[in-house]
C-alpha cells in the first residue's frame, strides 16, 4: 500500500493520482467538518480543503508519509470561516438542554433527556473556550490526531498543544462543574451534595 507522500509525489506528474488521496481521506474530513460546523458546511469544506491541498501540492513535504495532519491543518483553516455556524450549532445544543421535558415513565425518554441536557451542558462549555483551545480540543476528540499530528495541523510546537488542551480541558472541566453545582441547589439556595471535583 502507497503512503500518502507517495500519492502527493506521483499526482504532481499524473494528477489523477491525486484522487486515490481524496478516496482515502474524504470521509474523515467531512466526519470532522460536519461535527464542527454542521452537515450544511461539510460538503463545502471538505471539498475546500482538497482543492487547497491540490493547489498546495508541491509545497507538502514528501518526508511525512501521512498527509491528514496537513489536510485536517486545512480544513481547520477553512473551518475558522465557518465560525458563525460552529457557534451558531452551539447555542442550539445549548438551547435544547434547557427546554423543559415532557414528564414519561419511560427509561428511554429519561436517557434521552439526560443525553440532551448533557450535551448542552458540553456545548456551553465548549461555547466558554477560545477558538483556538476548542479547535485544538475538537481535533485531538474528534479527528483522532495525535499530539504530533495537532502540532502539524496547526503549524505550532507540540509543547503549545499540551499547553492549549489542557487549558481546553481546566475550561471544560470547571465548566461542567459549575453546570453540576448548580442543578445541586434547593429552593433555598443552599448546596445539596455537591459533587467533588475530580
Amino acid at each position: 500500500m502507497s503512503t500518502d507522500s507517495d500519492i502527493i509525489r506521483r499526482s504532481r506528474d499524473s494528477p489523477a493520482v491525486f484522487g486515490e488521496l481524496y478516496d482515502r481521506h474524504a470521509s474523515v474530513i467531512y466526519r470532522y467538518a460536519a461535527r464542527r460546523a454542521g452537515e450544511f458546511a461539510a460538503d463545502d469544506v471538505t471539498s475546500e480543503t482538497f482543492l487547497v491541498a491540490w493547489e498546495q501540492l508541491d509545497a507538502y513535504d514528501l518526508d511525512r508519509d501521512d498527509a491528514r495532519p496537513w489536510l485536517f491543518g486545512i480544513a481547520t483553516n477553512l473551518l475558522r470561516r465557518h465560525h458563525r455556524a460552529e457557534t451558531k450549532m452551539l447555542k442550539v445544543a445549548a438551547k435544547a438542554a434547557s427546554r423543559e421535558a415532557l414528564a414519561d415513565d419511560s427509561d428511554r425518554v429519561a436517557a434521552q433527556v439526560d443525553a440532551v441536557a448533557a450535551t448542552g451542558r458540553i456545548a456551553m462549555s465548549l461555547k466558554a473556550m477560545t477558538a483556538i483551545d476548542r479547535e485544538t480540543l475538537l481535533l485531538y476528540a474528534w479527528a483522532d490526531l495525535t499530539y504530533e499530528g495537532i502540532a502539524s495541523a496547526m503549524d505550532v510546537p507540540v509543547g503549545t498543544v499540551r499547553s492549549r488542551l489542557n487549558r481546553a480541558r481546566r475550561t471544560l472541566r470547571t465548566q461542567l462543574n459549575l453546570e453540576l453545582l448548580d442543578e445541586t441547589e434547593n429552593d433555598n439556595g443552599r448546596l445539596a451534595a455537591a459533587p467533588r471535583n475530580a
